[in-house]
């Protein structure tokens, strides 16, 4: 018998999403996805708020191929809280293309930090989503941002749109680059010259430091798919904006959604609608993941 069983609401990921049309810039990174125990080998958190179904390193590969990917950065789940043990797994076994997201707690030894940084983790993830984890104190997280910043690691954030205003100053503070997940998850019935969407743009623009993922119309839209055309607006004036500072990638397994499981497929069909030029297709899905990421190809 299984040590765990999925939540009966869990969407499980696409069975057989399509081959894109959009044909990927040769090398292209997928920036950010997720491996999933299985947990009988890597178990989820006892704290979790969540069980998903496994989503392992294999599957990523799989999906990889098909797509037309080069490389994968994989980003901790919080089903497995601060184990990073799968992730670090996935590292070792990708022959060098992956690199990996952390979490970490403020107990973590400096021989673990080495340990993952041999293994391609290249940075931490704070996440403020209330619904997902509890929340870790600001100093906690500033003293862990302060001491993986010699090893050259990013901290990536995970926040909602509401939660900017109280998070502007401390995120423009952190010692790293920062890279934000999701576009800071805009309201995307709002407009993208609003002044919700307009504080994220200005957090950008006045901290050079400060980087976005354009990732997840599927989360975002209330359009839905294929298209997701609500979306394309916001991540196009991101990419648009800032062209060097700017990731993407298919979030897989796509983890908590509830109203439908995206086509990976058709996901990658948008990237041409929000980076329409084959300069900014290339600086998001190549120049920029392998100046982050891979830093000693680009020496």
């Amino acid at each position: 018998m299984a040590a765990f069983t999925m939540d009966a609401d869990w969407l499980p990921f696409h069975p057989a999403p399509s081959k894109p049309s959009f044909r990927l810039p040769p090398g292209a990174v997928d920036a950010h996805c997720h491996v999933f125990g299985p947990g009988d080998v890597f178990p989820y958190a006892p704290e979790r708020k969540y069980t998903p179904c496994d989503a392992p390193k294999e599957k990523l590969w799989a999906l990889r191929d098909h797509l037309g990917f080069s490389r994968n950065v994989i980003v901790q789940a919080t089903c497995h809280g601060a184990d990073n043990r799968a992730v670090v797994d996935a590292l070792r076994a990708s022959n060098g293309t992956a690199k990996g997201i952390a979490t970490v707690r403020r107990s973590v030894t400096d021989g673990e930090l080495l340990e993952m940084n041999a293994a391609g983790v290249k940075g931490v993830r704070f996440n403020f989503v209330k619904r997902l984890v509890e929340t870790t104190p600001p100093d906690e997280l500033l003293e862990i941002a302060r001491r993986i910043a010699p090893l050259g690691w990013h901290v990536v954030i995970y926040f909602e749109a509401p939660d900017l205003p109280e998070l502007y100053d401390f995120i423009a503070s952190l010692p790293t680059i920062v890279v934000v997940d999701h576009m800071g998850r805009p309201d995307v019935s709002k407009p993208v010259d609003g002044p919700e969407f307009g504080l994220f743009v200005k957090l950008m623009r006045e901290n050079p430091r400060i980087w976005s993922k354009v990732t997840c119309p599927e989360r975002l839209s209330r359009s839905g798919p294929p298209d997701y055309a609500d979306v394309v607006p916001f991540a196009r004036h991101l990419v648009e904006s800032f062209p060097d500072r700017v990731l993407w990638g298919t979030d897989w397994p796509h983890p908590n959604l509830k109203s439908h499981m995206p086509d990976d497929g058709h996901l990658v069909d948008i990237i041409p609608k929000i980076a329409p030029t084959p300069d900014l297709q290339q600086a998001l899905l190549v120049t920029n993941p392998l100046r982050l990421y891979w830093p000693e190809e680009r020496a």
